[in-house]
């Protein structure tokens, strides 16, 4: 398996770290190539060294697909093992126009690399959502060789916690965010929607933020800082940059509702924390988001403005019986469809149905 990099409670690498696990629970000898590795309690192996383990047809290379990266498509082209390609979606560069140059480039070669690894007629491409899967069979791929399997995650590691809340603010009702803070991540239009919240009867709302900002990305937090002093929001937004699981857990415990305006997301995982803990979940119906939550939050289109979401943050507080259903249907859809046995199930049957096991 072979991942650009590996790091702790990383989505990318949780996922490649659980279908590891899935994968040898089947009776597979799998191996972790990784360029960089920090915190894995496993070996992680030089990419380099990878072609001395490939020795026939019967070996397979799944790629976890993330980044633009030269050496996993030249080694996609030469090897004579069945491939996977893995693909968790790359941002458009458009979002960091005017915030980062580096991002700009960056998710442009990556997301430049899309037609090769179409045209390399891989014999299984594995997406987190059909959303990525559309990079794809946009690009000519054979639908029969598209396939979503939702990624694997470590939320029933965060389920075991105990939550820690002495971080988490206390009344009104809680908002949470949760995600880096970046353009793409809509945390701009979120500042204007809890302004509209308070402006509009929920004097007391307040919005907890949980994400790191990239010093990357410095212009853009600053930007948030900006937006929050200029709708007068200092006293209504909490900021936790290093938030820990149990902290987490106990910020969707203690949530009203998961508010999630991102303009583009692969996946989401967060929503998927949230609807496993029974936090309520109001998105926008943007990119991966609205396969990812199905019927078990409330989806508004990308247009929505800051008085519409305020309006649906105000029902949800106020509507008991919505919040209880939403609650109940996060825990189902998680249990049904994202639950790691239901997902090593699902990643055995494709394996499967294509030949590889």
């Amino acid at each position: 398996m072979l991942v650009p990099g590996l790091a702790p409670h990383d989505a990318v690498s949780n996922d490649a770290r659980g279908m590891a696990g899935a994968l040898r629970a089947l009776g597979h000898e799998v191996a972790l190539f990784a360029p960089h590795a920090r915190g894995i309690d496993e070996a992680v192996l030089d990419p380099q060294t990878l072609h001395a383990w490939l020795h026939s047809r019967e070996d397979v290379v799944i790629y976890h697909y993330c980044v633009g990266w030269d050496f996993a498509l030249d080694l996609l082209r030469r090897t004579r093992a069945r491939r996977i390609v893995r693909y968790h979606n790359i941002t458009p560069p458009a979002f960091f126009e005017g915030w980062s140059p580096g991002y700009v480039n960056a998710c442009a070669e990556g997301r430049a690399q899309l037609a090769a690894f179409a045209a390399l007629g891989c014999e299984l491409y594995l997406g987190d959502s059909p959303y990525n899967i559309e990079d794809f069979t946009s690009r000519g791929v054979a639908a029969e060789r598209c396939v979503v399997l939702p990624p694997f995650h470590e939320i029933d590691e965060l389920l075991a916690l105990a939550p820690d809340a002495r971080r988490i603010p206390r009344g009104g009702p809680l908002l949470l965010m949760v995600g880096r803070q970046s353009p793409n991540k809509g945390y701009l239009e979120l500042i204007d929607a809890l302004a509209a919240t308070v402006a509009d009867g929920l004097s007391a709302a307040r919005l907890l933020l949980i994400g790191k900002l990239d010093p990357n990305l410095a212009s853009y937090g600053a930007a948030v800082q900006a937006r929050i002093a200029e709708r007068g929001m200092q006293d209504h937004v909490v900021w936790l940059q290093d938030a820990n699981g149990a902290e987490l857990r106990a910020a969707c415990e203690h949530a009203g509702m998961l508010v999630m305006l991102s303009r583009h997301e692969g996946f989401c995982v967060p929503l998927v924390e949230a609807m496993a803990i029974g936090t309520p979940v109001i998105a926008l119906a943007s990119s991966a988001m609205p396969s990812t939550l199905g019927t078990a939050g409330l989806l508004w289109p990308e247009d929505a403005d800051a008085w519409l979401i305020a309006a649906t943050i105000a029902r949800v507080h106020a509507d008991l019986d919505l919040r209880t259903t939403l609650r109940e249907r996060g825990r189902q859809r998680y249990a049904e469809v994202f639950a790691p046995a239901r997902l090593a199930a699902e990643l055995a049957r494709i394996l499967r149905e294509h030949g590889f096991a």
